[in-house]
């Protein structure tokens, strides 16, 4: 930028009141100021050539308000201006024009006049005071302004010598202030208002105050520039002193084992791929290493911890194989049924290939079912299917929250979480982490571990999930999380509302049998190193193994029992040295295990007051016996077989309903209050709860008054209500497979739980035994009670006859 100030030596040529307008897009030119414009519009083009040939070279410049219009009008630029001369001019080869143009004076606008292809303005010339008033004021104001110029310069001010020596020679308030806004670093708006102030003394007193902000913004830069050059000449300096010592150790065949090992720190915090707020820590934590002793308790503290943050996979993911075919094909492989949970994975599959999102985030799975279902395998062949690492942590028995969270540096042998453990031990950062028993998590004085997991398990927190070990946040959003359970009831609702519930039931004897020719047999063959071809299962075997000698929802002690067996196989073979074919018969299986351990439950004659319920259990459905007995008393109702509240409500309900329909079902009202009613359940250890065996109470004590016998190839299971109406209840498919292991024939349910029976119970469970759906309990006595029904009807006939006796008396 080329600046020189007013020649002395001019011939003054009076201003005429027109002239051209040249409107400038991004720069003021203040009145003696001298500064190359470059002009390419062709009105500008025009004016300049009009300004050269009519106008003594005058031509008058004004600031356009916005730099983007292209053909501005009156109202696009300022009114005030200056009046210039053009010094020189140059065609250049893009049919542009270079000008060198000198500041005369200001001048407002009059009138806008548009020509042809031009723009012309009449102006108004603002004359300056030639005189002023010496003050105190203009005195300061203009030694303190060739003050600040000085300083300007040391800091590193760039400034034309021969406009230095004129700013320091002018007296005119005027003058000096237009020459010194010449030199400022101003944006166009701020030079257009020093244009714009037409009184001297106070343009002075706001181009000072400009000089003195752009003086301190000068200091504070050269503050920071030194700052720099002297961190970088240490640095430097330590660079080199540290490469002498390390050539000298070299030399004498020594080698700092230290300074290798804050290197290698240093070497592994790059190639990490930390973030950059872990990445900070990281180096302070190192910084403090290398000022250690390093045989310190604290050092060896603070390398636990560096080995921590530089092994975690800050970065590192494996990618999704989003082949459902390939993935349905492994899940049909590892596991037998299962429909509605491979589905969901299958789902999930096609989501992720559609969206093509590396970021989504992973779904909280719960398995929920008992035990021996699969539900941790099926997490197994999950991971799997999608191509990524498998890690599982057991929180059964898990009490202390920092097992999730992870405990503080400060503590003595201080670890990260659970979490964040099994995040290192995948090797990278969307595992598929199984969460097992989630249903067995405690609490105790050192915190809730299940509310610590909120945050873990809710995909809108855990992208910052901050272990207290690592004191940094790690992205979890990418996790696949797995949780499993046998029970949801002592699950928080809190944590139980962050996941998706997928309910695993139990396996009939039909799925065993498949499951344990398909997929456990061939398993224990290879872990008992027996050959397929020396041992055979047959179907009658199985069965009798199955029915006899285990009793669960699951396979896990199928396995075990068929283990067993082939254990024993595999000490004959070794024994006798003869590799014959065994042929694992009902015979065989009780040689080998013994008597059987569980005989069929079933009741072998119809008694009077003792009813088959149904009941589901951790383990799966089992048959539970319901008995009444009446003694004279009060009418007093005695309840025993460690029952839990709900039960006990649900015997109370089913006494009244019975009380209220006495008249009907021909029991004497009398006989409620001259006799005690005990009910008793069998298997009085076990604590049972659940509405679900009102109904059987209220049959009970309907045989027991009426003195009908139940049937005892009758099932049932069902919340009975003051009104006798029978609700829903849950666990249906364990308890119709429990009931077809007794060899019950009929089994009584809610109505309103057909849909869902029918849909998730298969073909070959409903087959051989008999269904019946009901609304009331009325339904449910003509069913279960014998000869019930012929009672109502004799009762009705009594009354038609009584009816009739009254009438004709």
């Amino acid at each position: 930028m080329i600046q020189t100030p007013l020649e002395d030596e001019q011939v003054e040529i009076p201003i005429p009141e027109e002239l051209p307008l040249l409107p400038i897009r991004d720069l003021v030119i203040f009145p003696y100021m001298v500064f190359p414009i470059f002009v390419g519009r062709p009105f500008s083009i025009k004016a300049i050539e009009e300004a050269i040939e009519n106008y003594d070279r005058y031509i008058f410049l004004s600031l356009q308000k916005d730099k983007d219009i292209e053909e501005p009008g009156g109202d696009d630029i300022y009114q005030t201006g200056t009046v210039a001369t053009i010094l020189r001019m140059m065609r250049l080869d893009d049919d542009r024009i270079k000008i060198l143009v000198q500041g005369v004076a200001r001048g407002k606008i009059k009138e806008f006049r548009k020509e042809a292809d031009l723009y012309k303005v009449k102006i108004e010339v603002v004359e300056e005071k030639e005189t002023y008033e010496e003050n105190i004021e203009v005195e300061a104001l203009k030694h303190s302004i060739r003050d600040l110029i000085d300083k300007a310069i040391t800091l590193g001010k760039q400034i034309i010598p021969d406009l230095l020596e004129i700013i320091k020679s002018v007296e005119e308030p005027g003058k000096l202030s237009d020459l010194v806004a010449s030199i400022l670093d101003l944006k166009s708006e701020e030079a257009q208002q020093i244009l714009e102030i037409t009184d001297p003394l106070e343009r002075l007193r706001k181009v000072h105050d400009l000089l003195l902000k752009e003086v301190g913004l000068l200091e504070i830069q050269h503050k920071i520039r030194t700052a720099a050059r002297e961190s970088m000449e240490k640095d430097q300096r330590e660079y080199f002193l540290r490469q002498q010592i390390k050539a000298i150790q070299e030399e004498l065949g020594e080698r700092d084992e230290r300074q290798e090992e804050i290197e290698q720190y240093q070497k592994k915090i790059e190639e990490s791929g930390m973030p950059e707020e872990v990445r900070k820590e990281a180096e302070k934590q190192l910084r403090r290493l290398e000022k250690m002793h390093p045989d310190s308790a604290e050092a060896g503290v603070i390398r636990t911890y560096l080995d921590w943050l530089v092994e975690l996979p800050w970065n590192k993911r494996t990618k999704d194989r989003l082949d459902l075919k390939r993935a349905k094909k492994i899940l049909d492989e590892d596991h037998y049924d299962l429909e509605k949970v491979k589905e969901r994975i299958l789902e999930y599959l096609a989501v992720q290939k559609l969206k093509k999102d590396k970021a989504m985030k992973g779904p909280i799975l719960c398995f929920v079912g008992p035990p021996g279902v699969g539900k941790t395998s099926l997490g197994k062949s999950i991971a799997k299917a999608l191509g990524r690492k498998f890690v599982r942590q057991s929180l059964g028995g898990v009490r202390d929250e920092a097992e999730i969270r992870g405990h503080r540096r400060t503590y003595v042998g201080a670890l990260p979480g659970r979490i964040i453990q099994a995040v290192k031990q995948a090797g990278t950062k969307n595992p598929v982490l199984m969460l097992d028993e989630v249903d067995k998590l405690a609490s105790d004085f050192r915190g809730d571990p299940a509310s610590a997991l909120l945050e873990v398990l809710d995909p809108e927190q855990n992208k910052e999930f901050v272990d207290h070990y690592l004191g940094v946040p790690f992205d979890l959003s990418e996790v696949m999380f797995i949780c499993t359970a046998n029970r949801i009831d002592t699950i928080p609702r809190p944590l139980l509302d962050r996941m998706e519930i997928i309910r695993i039931p139990g396996y009939s004897e039909e799925e065993k049998l498949h499951i344990a020719k398909n997929y456990l047999i061939p398993r224990q063959l290879k872990e008992t190193g027996l050959k397929p071809k020396y041992v055979e299962f047959t179907d009658a075997g199985l069965k009798f193994l199955i029915r006899h000698y285990t009793r669960e929802a699951g396979v896990r002690s199928l396995e075990r029992q068929i283990n067993a067996v082939l254990r024993k196989i595999a000490k004959e073979i070794a024994l006798t040295g003869k590799k014959k074919k065994y042929r694992v018969t009902k015979s065989l299986v009780k040689k080998f295990l013994g008597a059987p351990l569980y005989m069929p439950e079933k009741e072998k004659k119809d008694e009077i007051g003792v009813v088959t319920g149904l009941a589901w259990t951790e383990v799966g459905g089992e048959i539970l016996k319901i008995e009444a007995t009446r003694m004279p008393g009060k009418g007093q109702l005695i309840l025993t077989g460690s029952l839990g509240d709900v039960m006990k409500e649900s015997a109370m309900t089913a006494l009244s309903y019975v009380k209220s329909k006495a008249e009907e079902y021909g029991i004497n009202i009398k006989d409620f209050q001259k006799y005690d009613v005990h009910v008793h359940v069998p298997a009085g250890a076990i604590p049972k709860d659940g509405p679900s065996a009102g109904i059987s109470i209220a049959t009970a004590i309907c045989s027991l008054f009426t003195q009908l016998p139940v049937r005892a190839d009758v099932a049932m299971t069902g919340e009975i209500t003051l009104r006798g109406k029978v609700l829903p209840v849950g666990g249906l498919k364990e308890k119709i497979l429990a009931a077809k292991r007794a060899e019950i024939k009929t089994v009584i349910l809610p109505k309103d739980n057909k849909d869902e029976v029918m849909e998730d119970l298969p073909p070959f469970a409903r087959k051989d035994i008999q269904l019946v759906f009901v609304e009331h309990i009325d339904e449910v006595f003509k069913i279960a009670i014998k000869d019930f029904e012929n009672r109502l009807k004799k009762k009705k006939t009594g009354r038609k006859k009584s009816s009739k006796t009254k009438n004709s008396v």
